[in-house]
């Protein structure tokens, strides 16, 4: 642009970082990468880096989670992926001044292959969100990962109780049980199973019968019914999380 000189200002470099989250084994568990160069060699991180000149910043998260983990382009380029926030504290990185982007994304738990390293990632692995909780608290956890880790649980359990978004947890077609049970993993807390299908069912657009299917859930039990994830995307009312005990 005429008379405007860019060289005025201080140059300064943006990245993202992501915030994968997937349950299984009926645990919380993110997506983390151990770094393969300084700064914080060999330290467990998110997945996330600079984004390129003529690139958005979803572009760069998504380029960056292949390049990273190994997680398939088709699977990656699915993923609902939902902005946190931007940290820009001026000394959160050691090399120069650089903001971030921070993402938050749900996966259901998949059966393809481990997430493998890649790029400047030496090894990238599903991590319970506990450990990672204690590895941040320990420092372990490279530049602000450990804030924007913590801040992204809380942005996601807060998710759950007035959109949908848990049925991202979820395969494509599921047994109210395996829904309750990502309420349960990421609130911590149990809820009533009566009181929990009642609630779902009367919501407009939350979840839809899948037709004549139905799911062998262990026991002696009739098999489940089996539904998909709904075109409603909030809950009225919302699904509260119980604040102590049992969800009545």
């Amino acid at each position: 642009m005429k008379g405007y000189d860019r060289y005025a200002y201080e140059p300064f470099a943006v990245t993202v970082d992501l915030a994968v989250f997937t349950v299984r084994g009926g645990a919380l568990h993110v997506l983390l990468i151990r770094r393969g160069q300084e700064p914080y060699e060999g330290a467990w991180a998110l997945p996330g880096g600079f984004l390129l000149p003529r690139e958005s910043a979803e572009t760069a998260a998504r380029r960056e989670l292949v390049e990273e983990t190994g997680l398939s382009e088709a699977v990656v380029a699915a993923l609902h992926l939902e902005q946190l926030r931007t940290y820009s504290d001026p000394d959160r990185d050691p090399r120069m001044r650089v903001v971030s982007v921070a993402f938050t994304a749900l996966v259901p738990d998949m059966p393809e292959p481990a997430p493998e390293g890649g790029g400047d990632a030496e090894q990238a692995r599903w991590v319970p969100v506990g450990e990672a909780g204690e590895a941040a608290e320990a420092a372990d956890l490279a530049f602000d990962h450990a804030q924007i880790l913590s801040d992204a649980r809380s942005r996601i359990g807060a998710k759950l109780e007035y959109t949908c978004l848990a049925t991202g947890f979820c395969p494509p077609e599921f047994t109210l049980g395996e829904l309750q049970a990502v309420y349960e993993t990421v609130w911590g807390t149990p809820l009533d199973r009566p009181n929990f299908r009642r609630k779902v069912l009367a919501t407009p657009g939350f979840v839809e019968a899948v037709p004549g299917a139905a799911r062998l859930t262990g026991g002696r039990g009739k098999p489940a019914a089996l539904y998909r994830a709904g075109p409603a995307t909030a809950l009225h009312p919302p699904l509260l999380r119980p604040t102590e005990g049992i969800q009545k």
